[in-house]
């Protein structure tokens, strides 16, 4: 299994997911497991940012993944909206969440996504985001 920290941008202490599991026909899975040091985690629960975090850093897996493949550098993306957003639950310290995002479309440099967070095989959260893709080399910067 491949570390997904190594086709993203951010470094520690702000990388937000761990293993590429799954990555191919515009579909990108990635697991993490939460725990206490993480930025986003308070009263031992990883908010609701820390979610929107993981998710645009499983979209930026894949995008690097496939950029490593072809010899391209990892270019820095920001996430340009979101929507639907909903969480039903947030998960604990310790627990080990899976992300799925599914490329919707694609115009230019932004990148239409839909993504699922799961732990085992209960939907914890979901939506939609845009993700803008620069043209910085994240070496560059």
């Amino acid at each position: 299994m491949m570390r997904a920290g190594d086709y993203i941008p951010q470094k520690e202490p702000f990388v937000m997911v761990g293993d590429l599991i799954a990555c191919g026909d515009g579909e990108v899975t990635t697991s993490f497991v939460v725990s206490d040091d993480c930025l986003f985690v308070e009263n031992g629960k990883l908010l609701p940012y820390g979610i929107l975090e993981n998710i645009a850093q499983t979209c930026a897996a894949g995008i690097g993944y496939a950029n490593s493949c072809s010899n391209q550098p990892i270019k820095i993306g920001f996430i340009g909206s979101i929507r639907n957003f909903e969480v039903s639950r947030l998960p604990k310290c310790g627990e080990k969440i899976i992300t799925c995002t599914k490329v919707l479309e694609e115009v230019f440099s932004l990148t239409l996504i839909n993504a699922e967070v799961r732990i085992g095989d209960e939907l914890i959260a979901s939506t939609e985001m845009k993700i803008a893709l620069s043209d910085v080399d994240s070496q560059a910067v």
